[in-house]
């Protein structure tokens, strides 16, 4: 077969793919995860059910954050019944950390060290993380791994 051939099959399916899309074949949205004012409310109604306070770090206009939330955070909290918050980096909005100490939530990001969005965050009681952090997007063949992982072990020590 010619090699012009399997380039214009290429491009009708390229051509196709991006059609579907703006015909509303697509995702109908971004997912969205909530954004808190109180941690310690997050982490009370989190810890009520059994399960950490999941926390994603974003940015927004991050491209692997989006991936993370849609493909990933999203959909386990609404599967596995998660509590599962967000912070974004340069925001300015309010947010009272684990001590009751209210700062924007860029401030706070900065206080935990992080640098890198998105990073996802697990806490048990007292504020207290529970398990290591995911920093940067990972490989997509392997993020949904090491989230299941860092879930894991986050709940068995909220359980313990």
């Amino acid at each position: 077969m010619p090699a012009h051939t399997i380039s214009l099959t290429r491009r009708q399916c390229l051509l196709a793919g991006a059609a579907a899309g703006l015909l509303g074949a697509g995702p109908a949205r971004a997912a969205t995860l909530p954004m808190p004012t109180s941690l310690p409310d997050a982490l009370a109604a989190a810890l009520k059910k059994g399960n950490p306070l999941v926390l994603m770090v974003s940015l927004v206009g991050c491209p692997f954050c989006v991936i993370a939330r849609d493909n990933y955070l999203a959909p386990m909290q609404g599967q596995a019944g998660l509590s599962i918050v967000q912070l974004d980096m340069r925001n300015r909005q309010l947010v009272q950390d684990f001590s009751g100490v209210t700062q924007t939530q860029d401030e706070l990001i900065r206080r935990w060290g992080v640098k890198v969005a998105p990073t996802v965050l697990f806490f048990g009681r007292g504020g207290v993380e529970v398990a290591e952090r995911m920093v940067g997007g990972y490989i997509p063949d392997f993020y949904g791994a090491y989230l299941d992982e860092r879930v894991r072990t986050a709940r068995a020590a909220v359980a313990s």
